[in-house]
């Protein structure tokens, strides 16, 4: 199965929402950031939408360069890999206190703790619990609408 923008676009949603919600839930009261509780989670909070809003134009990039693979779609290890480019933007407005709603830019330790956890458990997830409880994910281009 080659999922297509559309589900590629919705998983990402979906998966950020969900176990990205969760998991920066779990997260943010250990992460180093000398703050409040409160400021920490709305940090995490703020960094995991920057990623996912952020991450629908970087969906849009790699459909455009996927059209020159041979089979139209990524090698797994490539959603993975993934971090690197997408993590640097999203560093870059945070360093730059670019991202609305941030007091004071994340501490980089805090920042690659939660973007790597995030990150690894999304794609984990995506590319193996998933496809137990949403048994047609795969064979309707990985869409969930």
């Amino acid at each position: 199965m080659v999922p297509t923008l559309s589900g590629r676009l919705q998983t990402r949603l979906v998966l950020l929402a969900v176990v990205g919600g969760l998991l920066t839930a779990g997260l943010a009261p250990v992460l180093p950031v000398a703050a409040p509780l409160a400021d920490r989670y709305r940090a995490g909070y703020i960094l995991l939408a920057a990623v996912a809003l952020l991450g629908l134009g970087w969906e849009l990039i790699y459909q455009f360069v996927m059209q020159w693979r041979w089979e139209k779609d990524w090698p797994t290890l490539f959603g993975l890999l993934t971090l690197a480019p997408e993590g640097a933007a999203v560093w870059w407005l945070n360093d730059a206190g670019a991202l609305p709603g941030l007091p004071t830019p994340v501490p980089p330790a805090a920042f690659a703790l939660d973007l790597v956890a995030v990150w690894l458990a999304v794609w984990l997830v995506s590319n193996g619990p998933l496809r137990v409880p949403c048994l047609r994910w795969r064979f309707h281009g990985g869409t969930f609408l």
